[in-house]
């Protein structure tokens, strides 16, 4: 029989893991099933872009993985059984689909934090229908309407700066529970500043919000913000799926992982993206991000095909190098961080930061769309040995 390989989740972790393991492994002997909501990939690093008014271009999941041996099951996951190795699933075909080795990848969803109205009143970017939502609502505003940013982080300033952009005739304000963007050098925080006044932003900050409502939030010190539509950024939580299993899970639900993106309590569960609590580099937890998404999908894949074909295991600490943020479609700041993820005093600012963003979110996106394009090597067939252990050989 083949192995089979179940990936749960195509946002960018699982769908790199995907495209990588079927480079790296061949389709005679090993079965990769991904199993995604949503039939397209979406870009979530430019759903703020989607809300503003943007289109942006569809990539069915059938045409990203057409030939690729990859199989697409458009189905939404309700339970993880990992001791009887079964996946609940509801959508097209529903049922179950059982696996021998599981690649969790369903990502991060919004997190409230239990602030009232934020449920009934609040909309948010955290997935294309939301954002869409969003985009509709900013249609409706007559010229003079209250746009609250309601977060002070990445999420927050992008979500701002394209609405005001793209809306110069709605009131935009931001407001954040600190300051915002207070953990950037003083060198990118002047250019944030300057830029959230060139583009009409209000900016509210030690405004903690303690009520959502439909034409406002209130807060513990400002008062009362205007709001005809607010946007709640103010975190990310992980679906509680994984916290139901036996898998070893953190205190937020996130599924504990080692230096190779394997479970500690369960070996043949792999995890990636935001659903992983993995340490990087100076022992610290990855962070929520596209940027942590990538290299621990990589790592993953490979980590996996060696253990399958009898290889050297690779190993090695996933660190950053740079925080990219956009601020509109001309400006921008590219933050150079260490490894572990301390900002330091080199910035590139304005419309060359810019750029750069917009080429990283390009050539992560071609690199989705072309699963066995990024890697040149050979896939690995399977042959059984005398000890009835699977090993692959170069076909």
């Amino acid at each position: 029989m083949k192995h089979r390989i179940v990936v749960l989740g195509a946002g960018y972790a699982g769908a790199v893991t995907a495209g990588r393991l079927a480079r790296r492994l061949h389709r005679d002997d090993v079965e990769i099933t991904l199993v995604n909501g949503d039939p397209e990939f979406v870009e979530r690093v430019r759903l703020h872009q989607l809300a503003s008014g943007q289109d942006l271009p569809h990539r069915p999941l059938r045409d990203v993985y057409a030939g690729t041996g990859v199989q697409v099951r458009p189905a939404w996951v309700t339970a993880v059984d990992v001791d009887r190795k079964t996946v609940a699933l509801t959508g097209e075909h529903g049922a179950e689909t059982r696996y021998d080795t599981l690649v969790y990848a369903l990502g991060s969803t919004l997190a409230d934090h239990g602030v009232p109205g934020v449920a009934e009143y609040a909309h948010n970017v955290a997935g294309k229908q939301a954002a869409l939502r969003l985009r509709a609502r900013l249609d409706e505003l007559r010229p003079g309407g209250t746009v609250l940013i309601a977060g002070g982080g990445l999420t927050g300033i992008e979500a701002a700066t394209e609405i005001a952009e793209a809306h110069p005739d709605l009131e935009v304000a931001i407001a954040a529970r600190g300051a915002v963007g207070d953990w950037l050098s003083d060198k990118a925080q002047r250019h944030l500043r300057g830029v959230f006044d060139r583009l009409g932003i209000t900016v509210h900050e030690h405004a903690d919000i303690t009520r959502v409502e439909a034409n406002r939030v209130v807060t513990g010190a400002a008062g009362e913000i205007p709001a005809q539509v607010t946007v709640w950024t103010a975190g990310f939580t992980v679906h509680p799926i994984a916290a139901a299993t036996t898998l070893e899970v953190s205190d937020t639900g996130r599924i504990v992982v080692d230096g190779t993106m394997r479970s500690v309590s369960h070996p043949d569960v792999y995890a990636v993206g935001d659903a992983a609590l993995a340490e990087g580099a100076g022992g610290k937890p990855l962070r929520m991000a596209c940027a942590t998404a990538n290299p621990m999908a990589w790592l993953a894949a490979d980590a996996l095909a060696a253990r399958l074909t009898g290889r050297k295991v690779p190993e090695t600490t996933i660190g950053y190098a740079v925080q990219c943020i956009s601020l509109g479609r001309r400006d921008g700041i590219v933050q150079r961080v260490t490894h572990d993820d301390q900002v330091t005093s080199t910035v590139i600012r304005g419309r060359t930061a810019a750029r750069i963003k917009e080429f990283i979110c390009a050539a992560t996106a071609w690199g989705i769309s072309h699963p066995t394009n990024m890697l040149p090597s050979r896939p690995r067939r399977l042959v059984a040995t005398d000890e009835e252990e699977t090993r692959f050989a170069t076909r």
